[in-house]
């Protein structure tokens, strides 16, 4: 019997477990059965060898490893059996985690200690009543016309004024660009646009005569204070940055004053909001379409011990979906660009069918963007996006907490107090579960044969919005924002990546960063060339 060995780090709900001083050997039988072994601890020092020479691989060597499991399950003792957990890539186990049993499963407190100064007590990083209060009035939200409308708005103007003619002036230019760092000022623009009704202009040409430099100094101030919190999941022994917390120094020092800038800068927003409310509601005008307006109405109602309270709760729900939007959409569409530059029939096909919708409603201009209506005619864009995510999930690996002794259904037994993840990036390359081909980038496999209309597959075969309760409320969003970027840049341009994009050689060993979203190493690097217009557009 072979076992795992591992220090492993609690992450958050972008999770994943990741440490350079360990020694990792997975577990199973080598006799055929379905049931996975009971951990047993080897505690092991030393012979890094493994590790070292898969750590530019690492979601790829976990998902070898659970490849050759019998049941795509693997069973993890921390090192030194000072943790205990199992990883696993079978869709009924996920679905285990996430529905069927959900409530033994949950974030807990070592995501609650680690998020809590950036996220207080918003809907990612709590559990109990206080998810459940946020869950129905988000869930309300999320599923009204007015906001579907209101974020494909948002986006389209972002697209219309700032990421096109960027991308137009590169283009003519001749020079090469980093695409995802332009996804990702284009994506924290967005967010907060839709998150705050206000906008950090980081895309903008001329931030220097933006009037609303608090607005810049917030994106700053953000990016690093989840940068200085993604470091504390990456620290193998978290004593190091409590203690640096404790003596207020090096990072942590860095974090508590960004978190003055956020936090000061959303209680801003939220007290100018309560008293243009007041106003619209004696004056009857119609009201803001971003988040923390529509909480703020729907919040009407509830008792809060004093406005500052309802202000900080205002405030972690807000901040909590900022950092949910802020880099995922960027990651998506980066990983997106980067397969279709290398299958160009796959991005003609995506062409030919932007010119089939656009023949409903011509427009005279060269760029383009596309409305909510006609998003949802772009099957094979969405199959494209959807195969994109299979292969490179933004959120590679996922958590849970055992709240108490159980088995799952492949017969693993889990203890009270163990972890629980899932790798979405893993079940994206699992045979079992896609065949054969699962290595190419095929977008078909998501579309009906007979008449090519996107098919979605379950969410424990597809994990990358979650399941169960906590199923991500944004997932129709997400696809709306991917579609409408992916539609107006590919109407416009070809994206010829630098490094061959997603060949079948760079596919084998893909540029990722082991962070907490997988994001490209080293940015992506393009050219741009600017596509002949249609006379029927």
């Amino acid at each position: 019997m072979i076992m795992l060995d591992i220090i492993t780090i609690p992450l958050s709900f972008l999770t994943l477990f990741l440490s350079i001083s360990i020694y990792i050997l997975f577990s199973y039988n080598s006799r055929p059965h379905k049931r996975t072994p009971c951990p047993q601890s080897y505690p092991v020092i030393g012979n890094l060898v493994g590790f070292l020479r898969n750590h530019r691989r690492f979601h790829d060597w976990v998902a070898d490893m659970l490849s050759e499991t019998p049941s795509l399950t693997l069973q993890v003792n921390g090192f030194l059996n000072l943790s205990h957990g199992i990883a696993t890539a079978n869709p009924l186990n996920v679905e285990h985690l996430l529905l069927s049993n959900s409530p033994n499963y949950v974030k807990g407190s070592r995501f609650y200690n680690v998020l809590h100064e950036l996220l207080g007590d918003g809907i990612f990083n709590v559990d109990g009543q206080l998810w459940t209060i946020q869950r129905k009035i988000a869930s309300h939200e999320f599923n009204t016309k007015s906001l579907k409308y209101f974020i494909t708005e948002t986006v389209a103007s972002e697209i219309s004024t700032r990421l096109i003619p960027l991308l137009s002036k590169a283009c003519d230019d001749n020079i090469v660009i980093d695409l995802q760092d332009v996804l990702q000022k284009f994506g924290f623009d967005n967010i907060c646009n839709v998150a705050f009704g206000v906008d950090p202009a980081c895309l903008s040409s001329d931030q220097k005569s933006h009037q609303n430099m608090e607005s810049l100094s917030f994106a700053k101030a953000f990016d690093e204070a989840v940068g200085i919190c993604s470091s504390r999941f990456m620290t193998p022994l978290p004593l190091v940055w409590k203690a640096k917390r404790f003596l207020n120094i090096g990072s942590e020092k860095r974090l508590k004053e960004m978190l003055k800038v956020i936090n000061t800068y959303a209680m801003d927003i939220i007290r100018s909001k309560e008293v243009k409310l007041s106003i619209n509601c004696d004056q009857q005008v119609p009201k803001d379409q971003d988040l923390l307006s529509r909480f703020m109405t729907s919040l009407s109602n509830m008792e809060f011990q004093d406005k500052e309270q309802k202000r900080k709760f205002l405030k972690d729900i807000v901040i909590s979906f900022i950092l949910a939007g802020k880099d995922s959409t960027s990651t998506a569409l980066t990983w997106f660009f980067w397969l279709i530059s290398a299958h160009p029939r796959s991005a003609n096909l995506i062409h030919k069918e932007l010119l089939e919708v656009a023949k409903t409603s011509p427009t005279q201009s060269s760029s383009r963007t596309f409305g909510y209506d006609e998003l949802k005619k772009l099957h094979y864009l969405h199959a494209a996006l959807s195969e994109a995510l299979r292969l490179f999930p933004p959120v590679p690996i996922n958590s849970r907490l055992v709240v108490s002794d159980d088995v799952l259904p492949d017969g693993t037994q889990v203890r009270k107090g163990w972890f629980a993840d899932y790798s979405a990036y893993a079940m994206g390359r699992m045979e079992e579960l896609w065949g054969q081909d699962w290595r190419e980038f095929k977008p078909e496999r998501w579309l009906d044969a007979d008449h090519g209309v996107f098919q979605p597959l379950g969410p424990f075969r597809f994990p990358v919005f979650h399941g169960g309760p906590r199923m991500c409320l944004g997932k129709d969003m997400a696809y709306v924002q991917v579609k409408s970027v992916a539609a107006a840049v590919m109407w416009e341009f070809e994206v010829i990546a630098l490094d061959g994009g997603g060949c079948t050689e760079n596919l084998i060993n893909p540029p990722y960063t082991l962070s907490l979203l997988l994001k490209m190493k080293g940015g992506f690097l393009v050219r741009l060339k600017r596509r002949k217009q249609q006379s029927n557009t």
